[in-house]
Protein backbone atom coordinates (compact mmCIF):
# COMPACT_ATOMS: atom_id res chain seq x y z
CA UNK A 1 0.00 0.00 0.00
CA UNK A 2 1.45 3.15 -1.01
CA UNK A 3 2.35 5.36 2.06
CA UNK A 4 -0.09 8.17 0.90
CA UNK A 5 -3.06 6.80 1.66
CA UNK A 6 -1.52 3.89 4.64
CA UNK A 7 -3.07 5.30 7.14
CA UNK A 8 -6.24 5.35 5.62
CA UNK A 9 -7.20 1.97 7.14
CA UNK A 10 -10.95 2.12 6.94
CA UNK A 11 -13.13 2.37 3.61
CA UNK A 12 -16.59 3.67 4.53
CA UNK A 13 -19.69 3.90 1.92
CA UNK A 14 -19.17 7.35 1.53
CA UNK A 15 -15.89 6.52 0.00
CA UNK A 16 -17.68 4.52 -2.53
CA UNK A 17 -20.48 7.56 -3.02
CA UNK A 18 -17.67 9.51 -3.79
CA UNK A 19 -16.42 7.27 -6.31
CA UNK A 20 -19.60 7.27 -7.80
CA UNK A 21 -19.87 11.15 -8.42
CA UNK A 22 -16.19 10.94 -9.93
CA UNK A 23 -16.41 7.84 -12.25
CA UNK A 24 -19.54 9.07 -13.41
CA UNK A 25 -18.07 11.51 -16.04
CA UNK A 26 -15.97 9.18 -17.17
CA UNK A 27 -17.42 5.45 -16.90
CA UNK A 28 -21.25 4.16 -18.06
CA UNK A 29 -23.12 1.65 -16.23
CA UNK A 30 -22.85 -1.93 -17.36
CA UNK A 31 -25.94 -3.56 -18.36
CA UNK A 32 -27.48 -6.77 -16.17
CA UNK A 33 -28.35 -9.25 -18.71
CA UNK A 34 -30.48 -12.36 -17.28
CA UNK A 35 -28.66 -16.22 -18.17
CA UNK A 36 -32.25 -17.73 -18.34
CA UNK A 37 -30.60 -21.23 -18.43
CA UNK A 38 -28.58 -20.83 -15.11
CA UNK A 39 -31.02 -19.09 -13.39
CA UNK A 40 -28.83 -15.78 -12.74
CA UNK A 41 -28.37 -12.08 -13.41
CA UNK A 42 -25.54 -11.02 -14.61
CA UNK A 43 -23.38 -7.84 -14.19
CA UNK A 44 -21.37 -7.77 -17.37
CA UNK A 45 -18.20 -6.05 -16.37
CA UNK A 46 -16.79 -7.35 -19.81
CA UNK A 47 -18.18 -4.69 -21.47
CA UNK A 48 -16.40 -2.34 -19.27
CA UNK A 49 -13.76 0.00 -21.04
CA UNK A 50 -10.41 -1.97 -21.50
CA UNK A 51 -12.72 -5.11 -20.91
CA UNK A 52 -12.88 -5.45 -16.79
CA UNK A 53 -13.91 -3.60 -13.68
CA UNK A 54 -10.35 -2.74 -13.09
CA UNK A 55 -10.33 0.65 -14.64
CA UNK A 56 -13.09 1.84 -12.05
CA UNK A 57 -10.68 1.59 -8.87
CA UNK A 58 -7.66 2.36 -11.42
CA UNK A 59 -9.58 6.02 -12.62
CA UNK A 60 -10.92 6.67 -8.91
CA UNK A 61 -7.22 6.19 -7.20
CA UNK A 62 -5.95 8.81 -9.73
CA UNK A 63 -8.30 11.35 -10.15
CA UNK A 64 -8.37 11.05 -5.63
CA UNK A 65 -4.56 11.37 -5.89
CA UNK A 66 -5.02 14.35 -8.25
CA UNK A 67 -7.52 16.07 -5.56
CA UNK A 68 -5.22 15.70 -2.69
CA UNK A 69 -2.16 17.26 -5.32
CA UNK A 70 0.08 13.58 -6.20
CA UNK A 71 0.80 14.19 -9.58
CA UNK A 72 3.76 11.42 -9.40
CA UNK A 73 4.11 8.56 -12.38
CA UNK A 74 2.20 5.43 -11.12
CA UNK A 75 3.40 2.48 -10.45
CA UNK A 76 1.65 -1.10 -10.39
CA UNK A 77 1.70 -4.71 -10.56
CA UNK A 78 -0.72 -6.44 -12.13
CA UNK A 79 -1.67 -10.08 -14.21
CA UNK A 80 -3.38 -7.85 -16.80
CA UNK A 81 -6.68 -6.38 -16.34
CA UNK A 82 -5.80 -3.80 -13.59
CA UNK A 83 -2.56 -3.07 -15.88
CA UNK A 84 -4.97 -1.61 -18.55
CA UNK A 85 -7.33 -0.47 -16.55
CA UNK A 86 -4.50 1.84 -14.86
CA UNK A 87 -3.29 2.28 -18.94
CA UNK A 88 -6.55 3.93 -19.93
CA UNK A 89 -6.81 5.79 -16.88
CA UNK A 90 -3.17 7.63 -17.26
CA UNK A 91 -4.06 8.29 -21.05
CA UNK A 92 -7.26 9.76 -19.86
CA UNK A 93 -5.56 11.98 -17.47
CA UNK A 94 -2.64 12.95 -18.75
CA UNK A 95 -0.45 11.36 -16.48
CA UNK A 96 2.56 8.55 -16.88
CA UNK A 97 2.06 5.06 -15.58
CA UNK A 98 4.36 2.13 -15.66
CA UNK A 99 3.11 -1.56 -15.26
CA UNK A 100 4.84 -4.73 -14.24
CA UNK A 101 3.31 -7.94 -15.66
CA UNK A 102 4.34 -11.57 -14.92
CA UNK A 103 5.37 -13.09 -18.27
CA UNK A 104 3.10 -15.41 -18.29
CA UNK A 105 0.20 -12.52 -18.74
CA UNK A 106 -2.26 -12.91 -21.91
CA UNK A 107 -0.96 -11.35 -24.79
CA UNK A 108 -4.38 -9.70 -25.16
CA UNK A 109 -3.92 -8.24 -21.65
CA UNK A 110 -0.36 -6.96 -23.00
CA UNK A 111 -1.45 -5.73 -26.40
CA UNK A 112 -4.03 -3.72 -24.22
CA UNK A 113 -1.63 -2.06 -21.97
CA UNK A 114 0.62 -1.00 -24.48
CA UNK A 115 -2.16 0.27 -27.03
CA UNK A 116 -2.83 2.80 -24.39
CA UNK A 117 0.21 4.35 -24.01
CA UNK A 118 1.65 2.83 -20.47
CA UNK A 119 5.44 1.55 -20.13
CA UNK A 120 5.12 -2.36 -19.86
CA UNK A 121 7.44 -4.31 -17.76
CA UNK A 122 7.30 -8.19 -18.19
CA UNK A 123 9.07 -9.70 -14.92
CA UNK A 124 8.33 -12.77 -12.99
CA UNK A 125 6.42 -16.42 -13.49
CA UNK A 126 3.27 -15.01 -11.11
CA UNK A 127 1.45 -11.80 -9.59
CA UNK A 128 3.81 -11.77 -6.80
CA UNK A 129 7.07 -11.76 -8.67
CA UNK A 130 5.89 -8.75 -10.21
CA UNK A 131 4.47 -6.95 -7.82
CA UNK A 132 7.58 -7.42 -5.67
CA UNK A 133 9.73 -6.01 -8.52
CA UNK A 134 7.11 -2.81 -8.98
CA UNK A 135 8.13 -2.24 -5.34
CA UNK A 136 11.45 -2.19 -6.06
CA UNK A 137 10.91 0.07 -8.95
CA UNK A 138 8.96 2.95 -7.31
CA UNK A 139 11.42 3.01 -4.26
CA UNK A 140 14.29 3.54 -6.29
CA UNK A 141 12.68 6.10 -8.45
CA UNK A 142 9.95 8.03 -6.41
CA UNK A 143 6.24 6.35 -8.01
CA UNK A 144 3.15 6.19 -6.48
CA UNK A 145 2.01 2.27 -5.83
CA UNK A 146 -0.72 1.25 -6.79
CA UNK A 147 -1.99 -2.18 -5.33
CA UNK A 148 -4.29 -3.72 -7.86
CA UNK A 149 -7.04 -4.56 -4.79
CA UNK A 150 -5.28 -3.55 -0.94
CA UNK A 151 -5.65 0.16 -1.78
CA UNK A 152 -9.07 2.10 -0.48
CA UNK A 153 -9.32 4.13 -3.21
CA UNK A 154 -9.18 1.61 -5.59
CA UNK A 155 -11.75 -0.22 -2.90
CA UNK A 156 -13.80 2.18 -3.28
CA UNK A 157 -13.61 2.41 -6.95
CA UNK A 158 -14.61 -1.20 -7.51
CA UNK A 159 -17.57 -0.72 -5.14
CA UNK A 160 -19.25 1.57 -7.37
CA UNK A 161 -20.24 -2.11 -8.90
CA UNK A 162 -22.57 -2.65 -6.26
CA UNK A 163 -23.90 0.46 -6.28
CA UNK A 164 -25.18 -0.14 -10.03
CA UNK A 165 -26.87 -3.69 -9.22
CA UNK A 166 -28.58 -1.94 -6.15
CA UNK A 167 -29.92 0.70 -8.28
CA UNK A 168 -31.06 -1.73 -10.63
CA UNK A 169 -32.53 -4.62 -8.88
CA UNK A 170 -33.03 -6.08 -5.23
CA UNK A 171 -31.08 -9.48 -5.29
CA UNK A 172 -31.18 -11.84 -2.29
CA UNK A 173 -27.44 -13.43 -3.32
CA UNK A 174 -24.26 -11.33 -4.99
CA UNK A 175 -21.57 -13.43 -6.26
CA UNK A 176 -18.27 -12.03 -6.56
CA UNK A 177 -14.98 -13.60 -8.01
CA UNK A 178 -11.75 -13.41 -5.26
CA UNK A 179 -8.15 -12.79 -5.78
CA UNK A 180 -6.62 -10.18 -3.39
CA UNK A 181 -10.60 -9.29 -2.62
CA UNK A 182 -10.74 -5.11 -4.14
CA UNK A 183 -13.79 -6.25 -5.67
CA UNK A 184 -15.67 -8.18 -3.41
CA UNK A 185 -14.90 -5.90 -0.47
CA UNK A 186 -16.25 -2.55 -2.61
CA UNK A 187 -19.58 -4.60 -3.72
CA UNK A 188 -20.14 -6.11 -0.15
CA UNK A 189 -19.57 -2.36 1.82
CA UNK A 190 -21.46 -0.49 -1.00
CA UNK A 191 -24.93 -3.26 -0.55
CA UNK A 192 -24.55 -4.21 3.06
CA UNK A 193 -23.34 -0.47 4.27
CA UNK A 194 -25.96 1.21 7.17
CA UNK A 195 -26.84 4.28 4.71
CA UNK A 196 -27.88 2.11 1.78
CA UNK A 197 -30.04 -0.09 3.99
CA UNK A 198 -31.40 3.28 5.20
CA UNK A 199 -32.25 4.94 1.56
CA UNK A 200 -34.01 1.75 0.29
CA UNK A 201 -31.84 0.82 -2.61
CA UNK A 202 -30.58 -1.86 -1.26
CA UNK A 203 -31.64 -4.36 1.31
CA UNK A 204 -29.48 -5.26 4.73
CA UNK A 205 -30.51 -9.19 4.01
CA UNK A 206 -28.37 -9.20 0.76
CA UNK A 207 -25.73 -12.29 0.99
CA UNK A 208 -22.43 -12.01 -0.34
CA UNK A 209 -20.87 -14.70 -1.67
CA UNK A 210 -17.23 -14.95 -2.89
CA UNK A 211 -15.89 -17.53 -5.19
CA UNK A 212 -12.11 -19.14 -5.70
CA UNK A 213 -10.53 -21.92 -7.48
CA UNK A 214 -9.38 -24.86 -5.96
CA UNK A 215 -5.55 -24.60 -4.89
CA UNK A 216 -5.87 -20.88 -5.79
CA UNK A 217 -8.10 -19.92 -2.08
CA UNK A 218 -5.70 -17.77 -0.50
CA UNK A 219 -8.62 -15.43 1.01
CA UNK A 220 -10.91 -18.46 2.23
CA UNK A 221 -7.52 -19.89 4.08
CA UNK A 222 -7.00 -16.35 5.41
CA UNK A 223 -10.51 -15.90 6.44
CA UNK A 224 -9.98 -19.39 8.71
CA UNK A 225 -6.67 -18.27 9.87
CA UNK A 226 -5.19 -20.35 7.99
CA UNK A 227 -1.58 -20.51 6.39
CA UNK A 228 -1.02 -18.94 2.95
CA UNK A 229 2.14 -19.22 1.97
CA UNK A 230 1.88 -22.29 -0.68
CA UNK A 231 2.37 -21.51 -4.24
CA UNK A 232 -1.22 -20.91 -6.11
CA UNK A 233 -2.05 -23.63 -8.61
CA UNK A 234 -2.16 -23.13 -12.37
CA UNK A 235 -5.50 -22.23 -13.22
CA UNK A 236 -7.77 -20.78 -16.32
CA UNK A 237 -8.38 -18.06 -14.28
CA UNK A 238 -5.30 -16.16 -14.19
CA UNK A 239 -6.44 -12.52 -12.92
CA UNK A 240 -7.11 -13.82 -9.28
CA UNK A 241 -4.57 -16.04 -8.91
CA UNK A 242 -3.13 -14.54 -5.73
CA UNK A 243 -0.50 -16.01 -3.36
CA UNK A 244 -0.91 -13.37 -0.45
CA UNK A 245 -4.45 -11.34 -0.09
CA UNK A 246 -4.70 -7.84 0.97
CA UNK A 247 -4.36 -6.93 4.94
CA UNK A 248 -7.37 -4.23 3.98
CA UNK A 249 -9.45 -6.70 2.00
CA UNK A 250 -8.78 -9.23 4.37
CA UNK A 251 -10.42 -7.08 7.16
CA UNK A 252 -13.43 -6.20 5.01
CA UNK A 253 -14.08 -9.57 4.05
CA UNK A 254 -13.62 -10.97 7.14
CA UNK A 255 -16.89 -8.49 8.34
CA UNK A 256 -19.21 -8.54 5.67
CA UNK A 257 -17.99 -11.42 3.46
CA UNK A 258 -21.25 -14.57 4.38
CA UNK A 259 -19.45 -17.73 2.13
CA UNK A 260 -16.70 -18.23 -0.54
CA UNK A 261 -17.22 -21.59 -2.73
CA UNK A 262 -14.56 -22.92 -4.06
CA UNK A 263 -15.10 -24.23 -7.63
CA UNK A 264 -13.06 -27.09 -9.07
CA UNK A 265 -11.49 -26.22 -12.63
CA UNK A 266 -13.66 -28.65 -14.25
CA UNK A 267 -16.40 -26.52 -13.50
CA UNK A 268 -14.95 -23.20 -14.50
CA UNK A 269 -14.26 -24.28 -17.94
CA UNK A 270 -17.26 -25.83 -18.28
CA UNK A 271 -19.13 -22.37 -17.21
CA UNK A 272 -16.84 -20.58 -19.44
CA UNK A 273 -17.79 -22.83 -22.58
CA UNK A 274 -21.62 -22.67 -21.74
CA UNK A 275 -21.65 -18.50 -20.76
CA UNK A 276 -20.30 -18.41 -24.59
CA UNK A 277 -22.13 -21.33 -26.54
CA UNK A 278 -25.36 -20.24 -24.78
CA UNK A 279 -25.57 -16.74 -23.42
CA UNK A 280 -23.22 -15.19 -26.31
CA UNK A 281 -20.93 -13.62 -23.72
CA UNK A 282 -17.29 -14.37 -23.75
CA UNK A 283 -15.43 -14.20 -20.47
CA UNK A 284 -11.94 -14.59 -19.29
CA UNK A 285 -11.85 -17.58 -16.63
CA UNK A 286 -11.76 -15.10 -13.66
CA UNK A 287 -15.17 -13.28 -14.76
CA UNK A 288 -16.87 -16.92 -15.31
CA UNK A 289 -16.02 -17.87 -11.56
CA UNK A 290 -18.90 -16.33 -9.78
CA UNK A 291 -21.07 -17.98 -12.30
CA UNK A 292 -19.90 -21.24 -11.55
CA UNK A 293 -20.09 -20.83 -8.23
CA UNK A 294 -23.18 -19.68 -8.45
CA UNK A 295 -24.81 -23.48 -9.05
CA UNK A 296 -24.10 -24.36 -5.80
CA UNK A 297 -25.79 -21.57 -4.37
CA UNK A 298 -29.65 -21.42 -3.63
CA UNK A 299 -31.04 -17.73 -4.33
CA UNK A 300 -34.15 -16.83 -6.27
CA UNK A 301 -33.12 -13.63 -7.20
CA UNK A 302 -29.17 -14.71 -7.59
CA UNK A 303 -26.53 -12.11 -9.71
CA UNK A 304 -23.49 -13.04 -10.51
CA UNK A 305 -20.41 -10.06 -11.49
CA UNK A 306 -18.84 -11.33 -14.85
CA UNK A 307 -15.91 -9.66 -13.85
CA UNK A 308 -13.58 -9.37 -16.87
CA UNK A 309 -13.52 -11.22 -20.71
CA UNK A 310 -10.17 -10.47 -21.92
CA UNK A 311 -9.66 -13.97 -22.91
CA UNK A 312 -6.86 -14.54 -25.65
CA UNK A 313 -8.33 -16.30 -29.11
CA UNK A 314 -6.22 -19.37 -28.93
CA UNK A 315 -7.21 -20.03 -25.27
CA UNK A 316 -11.33 -19.53 -25.88
CA UNK A 317 -10.63 -21.80 -29.57
CA UNK A 318 -9.21 -24.72 -27.50
CA UNK A 319 -11.65 -24.60 -24.98
CA UNK A 320 -14.34 -25.04 -27.55
CA UNK A 321 -12.51 -27.81 -29.00
CA UNK A 322 -11.89 -29.35 -25.91
CA UNK A 323 -15.12 -29.25 -23.84
CA UNK A 324 -18.40 -30.51 -24.52
CA UNK A 325 -20.67 -29.09 -21.78
CA UNK A 326 -23.67 -31.05 -20.71
CA UNK A 327 -27.11 -30.19 -22.38
CA UNK A 328 -29.20 -28.17 -20.11
CA UNK A 329 -32.13 -29.09 -18.46
CA UNK A 330 -34.88 -28.51 -20.57
CA UNK A 331 -37.17 -25.50 -18.88
CA UNK A 332 -40.61 -26.82 -16.98
CA UNK A 333 -43.83 -25.39 -17.37
CA UNK A 334 -45.96 -25.15 -14.31
CA UNK A 335 -48.95 -26.94 -15.27
CA UNK A 336 -52.20 -25.26 -14.97
CA UNK A 337 -55.74 -26.81 -13.50
CA UNK A 338 -58.12 -27.29 -15.69
CA UNK A 339 -60.77 -24.72 -15.56
CA UNK A 340 -64.50 -26.39 -15.31
CA UNK A 341 -66.29 -24.48 -18.06
CA UNK A 342 -70.49 -23.86 -17.72
CA UNK A 343 -71.83 -24.43 -21.25
CA UNK A 344 -73.75 -21.82 -22.64
CA UNK A 345 -77.44 -21.66 -23.21
CA UNK A 346 -78.01 -22.39 -26.84
CA UNK A 347 -79.34 -20.13 -28.78
CA UNK A 348 -83.51 -19.63 -29.80
CA UNK A 349 -83.03 -18.63 -32.99
CA UNK A 350 -84.19 -20.26 -36.56
CA UNK A 351 -82.12 -23.14 -36.95
CA UNK A 352 -85.36 -25.33 -37.42
CA UNK A 353 -86.30 -22.72 -40.63
CA UNK A 354 -83.17 -22.71 -42.08
CA UNK A 355 -83.05 -26.88 -41.89
CA UNK A 356 -86.55 -26.78 -43.65
CA UNK A 357 -85.22 -24.54 -46.31
CA UNK A 358 -82.48 -26.96 -47.29
CA UNK A 359 -78.87 -25.77 -45.87
CA UNK A 360 -75.74 -27.94 -46.07
CA UNK A 361 -73.19 -27.15 -43.73
CA UNK A 362 -69.77 -26.99 -44.82
CA UNK A 363 -67.92 -25.66 -41.24
CA UNK A 364 -69.24 -25.20 -38.44
CA UNK A 365 -68.64 -21.95 -36.63
CA UNK A 366 -66.56 -21.30 -33.76
CA UNK A 367 -68.96 -19.56 -31.64
CA UNK A 368 -70.60 -20.53 -28.05
CA UNK A 369 -72.23 -24.27 -27.59
CA UNK A 370 -75.66 -24.23 -29.02
CA UNK A 371 -75.49 -21.87 -32.11
CA UNK A 372 -76.94 -22.96 -35.59
CA UNK A 373 -74.43 -24.94 -37.43
CA UNK A 374 -75.78 -23.49 -40.41
CA UNK A 375 -73.78 -20.30 -39.63
CA UNK A 376 -70.02 -21.16 -41.22
CA UNK A 377 -68.23 -19.32 -43.11
CA UNK A 378 -70.12 -20.69 -46.10
CA UNK A 379 -73.19 -22.63 -46.85
CA UNK A 380 -75.27 -23.52 -49.90
CA UNK A 381 -79.08 -23.14 -50.02
CA UNK A 382 -82.01 -21.57 -52.16
CA UNK A 383 -81.47 -18.14 -54.06
CA UNK A 384 -84.49 -16.57 -52.48
CA UNK A 385 -85.10 -15.03 -55.95
CA UNK A 386 -84.90 -17.19 -58.53
CA UNK A 387 -85.37 -20.63 -56.21
CA UNK A 388 -81.69 -22.21 -57.41
CA UNK A 389 -79.39 -23.72 -54.98
CA UNK A 390 -75.85 -21.77 -54.92
CA UNK A 391 -73.71 -20.87 -52.62
CA UNK A 392 -74.48 -18.17 -49.86
CA UNK A 393 -71.77 -15.86 -47.93
CA UNK A 394 -72.82 -15.58 -44.25
CA UNK A 395 -70.93 -13.24 -42.03
CA UNK A 396 -69.33 -15.52 -39.03
CA UNK A 397 -70.77 -15.18 -35.40
CA UNK A 398 -68.74 -13.68 -32.85
CA UNK A 399 -67.72 -16.33 -29.95
CA UNK A 400 -70.13 -14.35 -27.43
CA UNK A 401 -72.40 -13.25 -26.54
CA UNK A 402 -74.97 -15.62 -27.40
CA UNK A 403 -77.55 -12.72 -27.85
CA UNK A 404 -75.29 -11.59 -30.85
CA UNK A 405 -75.48 -14.92 -32.78
CA UNK A 406 -79.46 -15.22 -32.05
CA UNK A 407 -79.53 -11.38 -33.45
CA UNK A 408 -77.78 -12.48 -36.79
CA UNK A 409 -80.01 -15.93 -36.91
CA UNK A 410 -83.03 -13.82 -36.92
CA UNK A 411 -81.39 -11.28 -39.55
CA UNK A 412 -80.85 -14.42 -42.26
CA UNK A 413 -83.92 -16.22 -41.78
CA UNK A 414 -86.21 -13.11 -42.54
CA UNK A 415 -83.94 -13.34 -46.23
CA UNK A 416 -85.38 -16.67 -46.37
CA UNK A 417 -89.15 -17.03 -48.04
CA UNK A 418 -91.89 -18.33 -46.04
Amino acid sequence: MDPAVANATQVTAADVLAAQARLRRYLEVTPLHYAERFGCWLKLENLQRTGSYKVRGALNALLAARERGDDRPVIAASAGNHAQGLAWAAWRLGMRAITVMPKCAPQTKIAGVAHWGATVRLHGDGYDQAKAFAIELAAQNGYRLLSAFDDPDVIAGQGTVGLEIAAAMQPDVVLVPIGGGGLASGVALALKSQHLARSGRASGRIRIVGAQVEGVDAMARALRGEDTAGEPATTLADGVRVKEPGRLTRSLLGELLDDIVIVREAELRETLVRLALEEHVIAEGAGALALAAGRRVAGKRKCAVVSGGNLDAGVLAQLLSDIRPRPPRKPRRRKREPVAVTPAPACSGRSDALAQHGFAHRQAPSGCAGQPDGLGKDAVGPDPRSGKTQPIRLHPLPASPCKQGEEQCNEIAEEIPA
